[in-house]
């Protein structure tokens, strides 16, 4: 399995000069497995657009285009790239897109494809030359995808519906966990608050602990794990609840699971280059977490599994 960062960004696209060396596009990983090179895409935000050009360029003069396309979830960042994707004009391309939704009366390719009406968008989904299946994704242990390749999906805290993907192949496994943040204890915890359950409280905590075992267990042991880090532990305290996870909870989950590399992802769109160098230099020192080697997904990044 082969990994390339087209899109590390959150929330928004910010491209500028302040964001030329990690990038300013939105979420989006092109993983090639196999000798056949396989081409798997996770997430379609801005990001795709480039991947597409490539895609263009280099694998439709062997023929015609073979995609599947994991969608995390369908918050905009993560989609709005998918009308710019040019292998969905081109006659002969097969995509697949799957992804999970959150209401049950829109199917995935509603939300997807949504983009697409002349309100927002010049071209109409129903006129493009492709040939696109979606695929509804739930929780499942294990999918098998064919030529020894497996997928497990878990659910991650996200405010909507929001998959992790685990693949493994040969031997070799490539975890994402993003968008996502610790799951934690909704219940009231002060004693001296007039609504305050213990039970409850401690029923909630119980739960929550579970929950972020059960995360952990589902990227375990993974040889590249992609974590949700967009926020120093500072930030974060005005934002619990948005879906997001900071450097510190990342590293420290990643840790115990025994992850062997760990690339920080969904950078804050506010960022700059210098400001995620300087935050390298504090998380991303070489042997500050005994063999897991930690960095910050850049654009163009590859990584060989």
């Amino acid at each position: 399995m082969k990994l390339r960062f087209w899109g590390v960004r959150g929330s928004i696209p910010c491209p500028g000069p302040q964001t030329v060396k990690y990038g300013g596009n939105s979420a989006c990983l092109e993983l090639r497995v196999g000798d056949s090179g396989r081409i798997i895409v996770i997430d379609a935000g801005t990001g795709i657009r480039e991947l597409g050009n490539y895609l263009m360029k280099h694998d439709l003069p062997q023929g015609p285009l073979d995609i599947d396309l994991y969608l995390s979830h369908t918050h905009w960042d993560h989609i709005m790239g998918f009308p710019y994707f040019t292998p969905i004009y081109i006659p002969g391309t097969k995509l697949r897109v799957h992804g999970p939704v959150s209401f049950e009366d829109d199917p995935l390719q509603d939300v997807v494809g949504g983009q697409m009406k002349y309100r927002y968008f010049p071209v109409n989904v129903g006129e493009l030359a492709s040939s696109i299946e979606y695929i509804r994704l739930r929780e499942d242990p294990g999918m098998d995808l064919g030529d020894g390749l497996v997928l497990t999906t878990k659910i991650l805290n996200h405010p909507i519906l929001a998959l992790g993907y685990r693949f493994e192949y040969r031997g070799k496994v490539l975890c994402t966990c993003y968008d996502t943040e610790p799951f934690r204890n909704l219940f009231i915890t002060d004693p001296v608050h007039p609504d305050y359950d213990e039970a409850m409280a401690c029923e909630g905590q119980l739960v929550a602990e579970e929950q972020n075992r059960i995360v952990e267990q589902f990227f375990a042991g993974a040889d590249l794990l992609i974590h949700d880090a967009q926020y120093t532990e500072q930030e974060y305290a005005g934002k619990i609840g948005w879906g997001h996870s900071t450097y510190e909870q990342a590293l420290a989950a990643a840790g115990r699971a025994g992850v062997k590399r760990l690339a920080l992802f969904h950078h804050d769109p506010d960022r700059t280059d210098d400001q995620l160098d300087a935050l390298a230099e504090t998380y991303c020192r070489p042997g500050a977490y005994g063999d897991m080697e930690v960095f910050f997904a850049r654009e163009g990044l590859e990584v060989d599994l």
